[in-house]
Formats: C-alpha cells, structure tokens, sequence
C-alpha cells in the first residue's frame, strides 16, 4: 500500500494545527528550514506544501517575514439591512460559493403552518421546499432549508438550485427589502453530521423570513453553519440623545 507524498503529510498536519487552533489567525508557522529538520524533508518538498496550505487560503507568505496563519474563517454579517446572503458571504472573503441541491418537492400550506403563517399564505397555496448543502471552496459549509412562495416563483427550474438563489430571484426583476430573522446555537443531527463532514461541533442557526421590496414575505429559510467555519459581526451605532 502507497504512503501519501511527504508534502501532503506536512500540509495535513499544519491544516490540523490551524484547525484545531493550536496555530491562531497572526501566528507564524514553523520556518521552512525548520519544517525541512522536522520531517526530513527537502526545501522543495516543504515549499510545495506551503504552497498548498496558501492555496487554501489557510495560511499568507509575507516576503521577508515568513508565513502566517490567515483567519480561514467567513464573517457573518448580521447588521441591519443584510440579506443573509449565503453567496455574498462567500465572495466577501474570496472563496468561491457552490450549492448541491440535496432535495425537492412541492408542499402545501397545510402541511406547514409555521411556514405558511409566516408566508402569508393558504392551506392549500403551494410552496416549494429543497434542502441544499451549501460550500466554499468545495468545503461543506452550511446546510439551508429553503421554503419558497409559488406566488412570486410559480415554476422552479431544478438547475437554478445549485447556483445563487437571489441572484435568480433579482434576475426575474425582484428586489430584496431585508429580513426578519432569529438566531441560535444547535448541535448537528446524524445527517448533517454527514453533509458537513463534522462530528459534535457547535451550528449556527440562522431562520429568516425573506421580505421583497414591495414588503411581500417570500421565503422561509433555515440555514445551519459550520461554528468553526463561521466569525459573526454584529455593528451598533449609539446617537447621542
């Protein structure tokens, strides 16, 4: 049976330390002259597996100074006026969103009163309800249930699901107000244990009801976060009385 290459051994085991934050966003990593004693490694090998952890966007070479750890982690905003953009979280730090549609089906009213209160909507309205395993970087990062208004959307390309939703949405010539959201720390189920690839870390939980610009709610979305993916920012500006 093969080994893995030297290089993906020292890459896998700093990718372990930043992880589990024995390296912290700042920290400097062991030098490569330092790395290559450590593993019996050539220069070349070592570069390659630095070169690696930089394309991860876990660490930063700085010319002169050595490598450092980057905070890998996305920044949830959660000021007024934020959609709760999935997409635009990512791109905010330069990874590159994706979305694997897990589920769809077509339910009514009736069978989601919370949903269908919060929608404003009929027993017997239909609403489309997917579930989709969001990613960064090809990272399992999030996992949303979605419940969509056939009223505003009454046919729903399957195709559409693996791409960004508002960004459909805009594109059919509807504007986003805002959103009423709530937000809370769950432990993973054995299924999203599996979507995400995490054992017993902690979940963001953020549920939301999405306002169009007219003040038409239009979607109901839970969507649950990786806690070690995840910084959430929080901005209050006080005015003097």
């Amino acid at each position: 049976m093969s080994k893995n290459p030297k290089y993906i051994k020292i890459m896998s085991d700093l990718e372990s330390q930043i992880k589990n934050n024995e390296l912290n966003p700042g920290d400097q990593i062991p030098t490569e002259k330092n790395l290559c004693e450590m593993y019996n490694a050539s220069r070349m090998t070592v570069n390659k597996a630095i070169m690696m952890l930089c394309e991860k966007r876990l660490v930063e070479r700085i010319a002169g100074k050595g490598s450092f750890v980057k905070d890998y982690r996305t920044i949830k905003n959660l000021q007024l006026g934020s959609t709760g953009s999935f997409t635009e979280d990512m791109i905010s730090t330069g990874k590159v969103p994706g979305a694997k549609l897990i589920g769809y089906k077509l339910v009514k009213g009736k069978e989601v009163p919370h949903v269908r209160d919060a929608l404003k909507l009929s027993d017997e309205d239909f609403i489309h309800y997917f579930v989709r395993l969001r990613t960064g970087d090809n990272i399992p990062i999030a996992i949303s249930y979605t419940y969509l208004s056939t009223h505003i959307i009454p046919s729903l390309d399957i195709q559409v699901l693996e791409n960004s939703l508002y960004k459909y949405i805009k594109k059919l010539g509807y504007q986003i107000q805002g959103i009423d959201a709530q937000y809370s720390a769950v432990m993973p189920t054995k299924k999203q244990k599996e979507l995400l690839k995490v054992d017993n870390i902690a979940l963001f939980k953020s549920q939301h009801v999405t306002f169009l610009s007219d003040g038409t709610p239009f979607e109901y979305i839970s969507t649950y976060y990786r806690g070690d993916q995840y910084t959430y920012s929080l901005k209050t500006i006080f005015k003097d009385n």
